[in-house]
């Protein structure tokens, strides 16, 4: 609701109907690349032409809720009032308004050269659109609009109906009108009495009454004539009425009923001779909400240096930013990369608490889903494979509803990810087994990441537990990462603080007891970060040195990677003999220097 959100970054549509195709793609994004790189298309074309852009916004945005209105038009009511005779007619003035703009959306659409855009523009050219506005102009007055203001459209709709169709409804709105004339005369006999600023107001609750503005002090005794009733005051404006008035008000309201009923007449006729060409109405909806979504995305574009992303079957973000975080602190977050690959599938982040850990795996997150609905994203460079679920385990909260603890709420979802989860998922899981104690938070840590691992799914496991990072010994497509800090002294040089980089590094973290450097800056009480500081110190003794990967390990990964490399190059890549030929050298030497040197022995 406030805007921090995915749906309130992206969300620059002009239309109801645009607004709820935005939400549900966010909620449910596509997985056929065509059509994913066929709306890509579409939103290039419209951030290179700005006439092109300009055009469809301005005409866009003058549509109403075309799905709406074409549920209530083809809706029978079950009892005719007068509420559902007003309807019918404000629905065909604004079914009138609609068919208008058919020939502005099909100009600004003339010029464009993309598929999707040349087949709306196809889709326009239907003469069903055509032949409804005519049989709709023969009855309908052509100057009868949708326009803002009750007043000014209670007005429309009395006179939607041309002339001369049926004369009762001629004299209805005669006596109407009349009506209307002798309330506006009778206000101003009023002022002319009083002497005082009075003037003709209008709403839908109250109908015709009368307003002033006028300082209390200036009336005769501070109070207005005993002859006017439901006075309200806001600041100097006053606002009445009289028993006069209030008869006139039904007498106006009695001919509204009469005009209402017989328009209702005209209009059910009408409405039975378009009913069979409305289907064209139901393809305009989805070409107009298809449209203003793909302006909001190219909207979006604008404010920000998105990138158009790519599709293969490797996930590689360089420089990419959390595009809600940017939106909070109006200026550009640090910017990291991400990589993962069939052979290097899971990735372990690390990293002191407020590092930026969880909002970098929420990052990867929202970029996939912009991507798969067809959005630029929030990167230098960027291309994803597709996702055909996105699961997430985030979060720390127990669930009262359904009596379940922290603990209980992690291991429902971490099942639910297992029970569901297949080889062309992505996996965001932070920092699970934080509801027990450590050993066993370890234990289901490990035996989920195997899991996983086994799965080939792309995961990003976030954790405080350190001892994980060593199952890059056993797996070679495991990762580690972490999220750097410095360390400053402060300017009396007595006392250390953690400066957060928010920077990912490859390499587990090497930071010990960053929970209590945490504390510190807590209100908690020194002597109590004293005792801390002591029973980690006596704990740590207690702790197995950390296991290292034999020679052999690392001779294995490192062919391991540099395989997985190859076979990524010969499927994706774009460069020119020479670019190749110095870019497997480069492999060569990166491979060279991550295998041990010969004589190398087990404790190095």
């Amino acid at each position: 609701r406030n805007g921090h959100t995915l749906f309130g970054v992206l969300n620059y549509t002009k239309t109801p109907g645009g607004s709820r195709r935005l939400r549900s793609n966010i909620l449910e994004p596509l997985v056929d690349v065509e059509t994913i790189n066929t709306r890509l298309d579409c939103v290039q074309e419209l951030l290179q032409d700005e006439e092109l852009f300009f055009g469809l916004q301005a005409v866009i945005s003058k549509f109403l809720d075309t799905e709406q209105l074409l549920s209530v038009l083809v809706q029978i009511p079950k009892q005719d009032t007068v509420k559902t005779a007003e309807s019918k007619i404000t629905n065909l003035i604004y079914l009138k308004h609609t068919l208008e703009l058919v020939e502005p959306l099909k100009a600004a659409l003339r010029s464009c050269n993309t598929p999707l855009l040349k087949a709306y523009y196809s889709s326009l050219e239907d003469t069903r659109f055509r032949i409804i506005l005519e049989k709709i102009t023969t009855v309908i007055n052509d100057d009868t609009r949708y326009t803002k203001g009750c007043l000014s459209m209670r007005t429309q709709k009395c006179y939607a109906v041309k002339p001369n169709i049926n004369e009762f409804l001629d004299i209805a709105r005669r006596t109407y009108t009349e009506i209307v004339d002798d309330i506006a005369g009778m206000i101003t006999q009023l002022a002319e009495k009083y002497n005082l600023p009075m003037k003709t107001s209008f709403s839908s609750a109250r109908g015709f009454f009368i307003q002033m503005n006028v300082d209390c002090s200036t009336l005769p005794n501070g109070q207005l004539p005993s002859e006017f009733t439901k006075i309200t005051k806001m600041k100097n404006t006053y606002s009445f009425t009289s028993p006069d008035l209030i008869k006139m008000n039904e007498r106006c309201q009695e001919s509204l009923r009469e005009i209402y009923h017989m328009t209702y007449l005209i209009v059910c006729k009408l409405l039975n001779e378009i009913y069979e060409h409305i289907h064209c109405l139901y393809k305009l909806s989805d070409i107009v909400s298809m449209l203003d979504m793909l302006l909001s995305f190219a909207h979006a574009c604008t404010l920000s240096d998105y990138v158009r992303p790519e599709f293969t079957d490797t996930l590689a973000i360089k420089q990419g930013w959390h595009p809600i975080l940017e939106k909070i602190a109006m200026e550009k977050p640090v910017s990291n990369n991400t990589f993962l690959t069939e052979g290097n599938n899971f990735v372990i982040v690390t990293g002191p608490n407020m590092s930026g850990k969880s909002t970098y795996l929420k990052q990867i997150a929202l970029c996939q889903i912009m991507a798969q609905i067809g959005s630029y994203v929030p990167a230098e460079y960027c291309s994803f494979r597709i996702a055909e679920q996105i699961f997430t385990r985030i979060g720390m909260d127990d669930d009262i509803e359904t009596n379940a603890s922290t603990f209980m709420k992690e291991m429902k979802e971490v099942t639910y990810i297992v029970q569901n989860a297949n080889d062309k998922s992505l996996i965001i899981i932070d920092e699970l087994g934080r509801g027990t104690s450590a050993e066993e938070g370890i234990g289901i840590c490990y035996a989920a990441c195997e899991y996983l691992l086994n799965l080939k799914a792309f995961t990003l496991f976030a954790t405080h537990f350190l001892e994980l990072c060593h199952i890059d010994a056993l797996y070679p497509n495991v990762e580690n990462c972490h999220f750097e800090v410095q360390h400053v002294r402060s300017s009396a040089g007595n006392k250390e603080k953690i400066a957060y980089t928010y920077t990912l590094s490859k390499g587990y973290t090497e930071e010990k007891n960053y929970g209590l450097k945490a504390a510190e800056v807590s209100s908690l009480p020194s002597s109590v970060i004293l005792d801390a500081k002591e029973i980690t110190k006596h704990i740590a003794k207690q702790i197995l040195h950390r296991q290292k990967s034999t020679p052999e390990m690392m001779k294995q990964r490192a062919v391991y990677h540099l395989a997985m490399r190859l076979v990524q190059t010969a499927r994706n890549s774009r460069l020119d003999p020479d670019s190749l030929r110095i870019y497997l050298k480069g492999l060569k030497k990166k491979y060279e220097a991550s295998c041990p040197a010969p004589g190398q022995n087990d404790e190095q």
